[in-house]
C-alpha cells in the first residue's frame, strides 16, 4: 500500500514525537545530591523536615537540629539524620551561660552510595556537636561555630559542612549517574537554604516524566495520521 504525502508527513511527525517521549523517560533525574535540614520534634523525638533555611531559622536553647547528606528525590523521601542522641546527651559537657543559648546539632555525612564520585564520607556515623551561640543566632551561625569550613553557592545553598563534599552542590543525579555514570548539574534544589513547601527540589514535574502538553501533542498527531491514512485509502478505494 502506498501512502500519499499528507499521511507520510503525519506518520513521520508521530514517530519523532514518540522518540522524544522515550528519550525523556530515560533521561529523567532520580534525585538530587545535597544537604537536607531537619528539626527534632521535642515531643516525639522524631525528625521533621525544616520549614525554614538555616540562614533564617533561629533555634531556641535546647533545640536539636540535624543535617543529612544524601541523594533524595524530594523532601517527602529525603533521608533523615541517623542516630538517637537528644539534647541532654549532646550538650552534657556544655554548660548554660547567661546571654547565650545551646543548640544541639547532628551532622550525618551519609553513606558511600550517596557520596560524589571519588569522595568518601569523612565519618561512617553521624557527628554531634553542641553550639553555644548568642541568643539571637541563626542555625547557620550555630553550624559555623562547630563545623567549619562551610561552603555555599551563589544562591545561598549550603554545599558543604566540615569541608564535605569538596566539590559540587545540589547536583541532579540521572539514571546513568546512579549506576556509575556522571551526574549532570541543574538548578540547585530548595534544600538547606530554602526548603520546599511540598516538592523539595528541582524544576518541572515531580516525577520527571513527559509533560501533559507533550502527551496531548502526540495524541493529536496520532489522530491526524489516522485521518490522513483513512483519506488515502478512501481515494484509492
Amino acid at each position: 500500500m502506498t501512502l500519499d504525502r499528507p499521511a507520510l508527513r503525519a506518520l513521520l511527525v508521530l514517530g519523532l514525537l514518540l522518540a522524544v517521549l522515550g528519550t525523556a523517560g530515560r533521561a529523567q533525574a532520580v534525585g538530587y545530591r545535597y544537604w537536607s535540614f531537619w528539626d527534632r520534634d521535642s515531643s516525639g523525638g522524631t525528625w521533621v523536615y525544616a520549614t525554614q533555611g538555616p540562614s533564617t531559622a533561629r533555634p531556641s536553647d535546647g533545640d536539636v537540629q540535624g543535617f543529612r547528606f544524601s541523594v533524595s528525590e524530594d523532601s517527602k523521601h529525603s533521608a533523615q539524620p541517623r542516630g538517637e542522641s537528644g539534647f541532654a546527651a549532646i550538650c552534657a559537657k556544655t554548660p548554660a551561660r547567661e546571654g547565650a543559648k545551646r543548640v544541639a546539632l547532628v551532622l550525618d555525612f551519609g553513606t558511600a552510595e550517596d557520596a560524589p564520585a571519588g569522595s568518601v564520607p569523612p565519618d561512617p556515623s553521624p557527628r554531634t556537636a553542641c553550639a553555644r551561640v548568642d541568643e539571637d543566632a541563626t542555625t547557620a551561625e550555630a553550624l559555623a561555630a562547630v563545623a567549619k569550613p562551610l561552603r555555599y553557592d551563589t544562591n545561598a545553598l549550603l554545599c558543604a559542612i566540615a569541608g564535605y563534599p569538596r566539590t559540587g552542590c545540589g547536583e541532579a543525579v540521572s539514571d546513568d549517574a546512579a549506576t556509575g555514570g556522571h551526574a549532570r548539574t541543574s538548578p540547585p534544589p530548595r534544600a538547606a537554604s530554602e526548603p520546599a513547601d511540598g516538592d523539595g527540589g528541582g524544576d518541572g514535574d515531580g516525577d520527571g516524566g513527559p509533560s501533559v502538553g507533550l502527551l496531548t501533542g502526540i495524541a493529536a498527531v496520532a489522530v491526524l495520521a489516522a485521518g490522513a491514512l483513512w483519506q488515502s485509502r478512501r481515494r484509492r478505494g
